[in-house]
Order: structure tokens, then sequence, then C-alpha cells
């Protein structure tokens, strides 16, 4: 098997030289960096990670622990870790726990320290912080990210959070400067759960606008396609003058429109859909879906430079790093009031 030597030799540098190269550090030449690159590729030869890491006395790797992979947010949000994993020189290994909370304890506990110097935990609303600070005090860093609660950032465990409740409270203001006052809300959690913030936005906005928000307007559920296509059949049975609906999140409200269509109602000419997210389908959707942003992308590259820092600074205290606020995304999905009311019902 070509070692790290061998290149060396063939190339006429040393082994340091081609280490800097492949891991593209250091100062080296151009010429000289072409003429390593010429040997590697010629011979095929690939950097053998078991070794580099007990050389370094470090995993080549970080771990990724998410909630469940056919989610279309945690493909999104998992491919921008990883782009900013390797930038660091690192690989990422990825934990899909199918939101079973014993699937992401088994997983932390084998990793921790040996495949992985630390762990990036994608909030699925589950957390178990006492086990987080276990991990942590074993002397492997662990950072959550997509925290929704800024106010409330989990007890001594770093995290990177945006404004849910902003997202939510934007949300409903399009909705309600489109003319909307009977506005629906699909959550797609507990009201307490991991989106009780969004949910808390939109009655911060119905409240700000002196329109009268009432439990039986909201539905409150699953965060999958059919959860949303269920909520929404529900509501708008029950409550048919409902002219507008907040979701929670994207997936569910992709299940709205195909809701909306089997009860025959027009998205947006009977019924305005506005969501949070902005997951890539959302601009694909018939109609394309008016979403609120969240800064996916960001949240992903700050979680994992933040966890590389807590690796190279062991203690450093780091309790909370905010993202961008969330940003109207405007499209199909929504328009104004249509002149005509829907038909009336008693409160």
């Amino acid at each position: 098997m070509m070692t790290i030597k061998d290149i060396a030799g063939l190339a006429g540098v040393t082994p340091m030289t081609v280490s800097n190269v492949l891991r593209n550090r250091g100062r080296v030449g151009e010429l000289t960096r072409q003429r390593v690159m010429e040997v590697v590729e010629a011979h095929g030869y690939r950097p053998n990670l078991t070794a580099r890491a007990l050389v370094e006395r470090r995993a080549p790797t970080l771990a990724l622990m998410l909630g469940c992979i056919t989610n279309p947010f945690y493909p999104e949000f998992t491919l921008q870790a990883n782009n900013a994993a390797r930038r660091h020189g690192r690989f990422l290994l990825v934990c899909n726990t199918d939101y079973e909370p014993d699937s992401g304890t088994r997983f932390m506990a084998d990793v921790a320290g040996s495949l992985s110097d630390g762990i990036l935990v994608a909030n699925t609303g589950e957390l178990r912080v006492e086990e987080l600070k276990a991990i942590q005090a074993s002397g492997t860093p662990v950072v959550v990210s997509v925290w929704e609660f800024p106010d409330e950032p989990p007890e001594g465990i770093p995290c990177v959070a945006f404004d849910s409740r902003k997202a939510g409270r934007i949300a409903t203001e399009h909705l309600l400067e489109l003319g909307h006052t009977r506005i629906g809300a699909l959550v797609a959690s507990a009201k307490k759960g991991i989106h009780g913030g969004r949910y808390q936005g939109y009655c911060d906005a119905m409240r700000a606008a002196k329109v009268k928000h009432v439990l039986a307007d909201a539905h409150f559920g699953e965060d999958s396609y059919q959860g949303g296509y269920d909520a929404a059949i529900a509501l708008l049975t029950t409550r048919p003058d409902l002219t507008a609906l907040f979701v929670s999140n994207d997936l569910p409200a992709l299940g709205v429109l195909n809701a909306a269509a089997s009860l025959g109602r027009s998205v947006p000419g009977d019924l305005s859909v506005v969501s949070i997210t902005n997951i890539e389908l959302t601009g694909q959707s018939r109609p394309a879906l008016t979403t609120v942003s969240i800064p996916t992308a960001e949240m992903a590259e700050a979680s994992v430079d933040l966890l590389i820092r807590l690796i190279g600074q062991p203690g450093a205290h780091v309790p909370m790093v905010m993202t961008s606020d969330p940003v109207l995304i405007r499209r199909a999905s929504t328009a104004p009031l249509q002149a005509s009311p829907a038909p009336s019902r008693s409160r």
C-alpha cells in the first residue's frame, strides 16, 4: 500500500509537505503543490484516516444527530453542515434517530471521543439536556443547532438559534396585510412544543392587529405531509369560513395545499396559505408556497464553526449564537382577500 512517505520520495519533498498539500494548509509553492498532486493522482493515493487520527490524537469526523432524514429540512441542513465540516478538514458522521431519543443516546455514547471529536445536535424538540451535559463532561463538546427559543437557551449547552417567534409574526402579518382576518393556525407540534415559538408569533400578530383568535381555529399535530393534510381537512371542514391558514412548517403546508384541492378550495383564490422554513420544495409546489425563510445555511455553518472552536478551546463559554432574522418569501399561495365574503359562522 502506498504511504505518504512513498509519495514524498517520488515527489522529492518531505512527508510534511505532502500532508500540507493534501490538507490545503501551510505555505507550499504552486509548482511544488502541482508536483505532489501529479504523483498522488498517478498512484491513486488515499490518506489513511485512522493513522492520521492516531498521529494527531484527534478523530477526523464531527457527528451530526438529526431527527428524520426523510424530512426535507434535514438533508438541506446536513448538506450545509457537511460543506462547513469539509472546510475544516473534517468528515461528517450522520445519525438519523427517527425521532427516537434512545437511538440518539446510543449514538452519542458510541461516537463521543472515539469516532468523533464533537457532536452537533439538530434540535427536534426532544432534547435530553442532562445526557448532553454528561457527554460534555466526558470531554466531547456538544452544540445544539436550530434552537427555536432564544429567550430560553438550553441550560449549560452551547446552541445556535434563530427567532422563531419573529418568523411566526412575519408570516401572520403578511396574511393580515392582505386583508385576511379569519386566519386559522396549523401547528406541527404540541402548543408548547418545538413550534410553540412560531405559534406565539402568530398570536402576537393577531393580538397587535386586534383580531380575535380562538383555539377552535388552531390545530396542533404532526410535523409531516400527512399530518398537514389531515389537520387541514379537519380544520377547514369544521371552520369553512377561514380564508387563510398559518402553517408552522413547510412540509405540513405542502399537505395543506393537497387538502385544499381535495375540498374544492382553490389556493390562493379561496384560501391563502403561508408557512415557515423555505425548504427547496416550496418553490416547486403548485402553487409555489409563500413562506418565511429561516437561516438554515447560516445555522449549519455557525454550528460547525462553533463546534470546531469548542474542540480547540475546551471549556470556552459560548451560551448561544444568534443568526439572521427570518425573511418573508412571497410566492403564489397567498393573495388579497376576495371581495365576496366566505360564509359566516357563530363563535
